[in-house]
This record gives C-alpha cells, structure tokens and sequence, in this order.
C-alpha cells in the first residue's frame, strides 16, 4: 500500500538544546500541537547546543543514544524537566536519566567518550546557523522561521495556523 503524497506530515523542526530553561517550558505546546494533529504533525528535535551552556553539547549527544536505543522523546523530556540539574551535574546527570529510564547506561557512557554522535549534532547545528537560527527553542515549519527564544507568547497560535494551512493546502 502506497501512501499519496497528500498522506505526508507537516514537518515542525524544533531548534533546541537540552540544557535550555526555554526549551523545557515549550514542552507544553509540543504536547498541544501533537494531540491536536496527531501522525499529521511530525515534530522533529534539531540540536542546536549554545556557548552558554556547557552541558549541552554532551546532552545532545545523549539524546541521539536515547533515539538509537528507542527511547529518544522520552529521555529528551526528562532531561528537558531537569535543566537546573544538567547545569550543575553535567554529564553524571545524562547517565543517571538514561539509567532511570532503563536505558544502557554503560552505552551512553561509551557514545559520550567515542563521540559516535557527533555529526548529527554537527549538521544540526550548522543546518541551524544556516537559516538563521540563534538561539533555542526556534521552530521551523513550511518555509517560516519562529523565534522561541524571545517569547513563547502566541507561538502554538501561529504554529497551529501554518500547519492548519499546509494541511489544507495538501487536500
């Protein structure tokens, strides 16, 4: 069975860094928009680690493990809900998530040291600067750029209404 064209999802990067007090209170509306269009909305977490956080880097080589052992949204959202931790733990904090969550924390440990997941977070971040992205959380969708950096106020809002013109464009 083929899906037609019109059956692809919206795309919405989510520019973030996990090390981010911003990016954690936009779990919220990524909750929203996710029960609102379902498998019509796909939400995707591009990394784009800041200066100023020096934990970060290493958390979203974290999280691409947590993605290769399956469980990658979960650990990004525990991890997310413990921003303050990350900046005072660093890296013993990311192996005590993956070890409550029942992931391989021998594994993380490993993909943190061998650097395994470097040219994801690379491409990501140099994808990010690219376009324009500076800081997090920053949401592309169609071919518009939102800074959520700045303000979250009445980003779901404008979020909601390009995805609800994609779609309807898609039909």
């Amino acid at each position: 069975m083929s899906e037609s064209p019109s059956a692809a999802p919206v795309v919405l990067d989510v520019w973030c860094e996990l090390e981010c007090p911003d990016c954690h209170r936009a779990l919220s509306d990524l909750h929203a928009l996710r029960a609102r269009y379902g498998d019509r909305l796909e939400v995707r977490l591009r990394h784009f680690p800041l200066e100023k956080h020096k934990h970060a880097y290493a958390a979203a080589q974290a999280a691409e493990e947590a993605v290769v052992q399956g469980k990658g949204w979960l650990y990004i959202e525990a991890v997310l809900a413990r921003t303050a931790d990350l900046a005072r733990s660093g890296e013993p904090l990311l192996i005590e998530v993956a070890t409550e969550l029942g992931l391989d924390a021998e594994e993380f440990d490993t993909a943190l040291i061998d650097g395994r997941h470097l040219l994801v977070v690379d491409a990501d971040q140099a994808e990010g600067k690219a376009i324009g992205v500076t800081g997090t959380p920053t949401y592309v969708i169609g071919d518009e750029r939102l800074d959520g950096g700045r303000s979250q106020d009445g980003l779901r809002r404008r979020i909601e209404e390009i995805a609800d013109r994609l779609l309807a464009g898609q039909g």
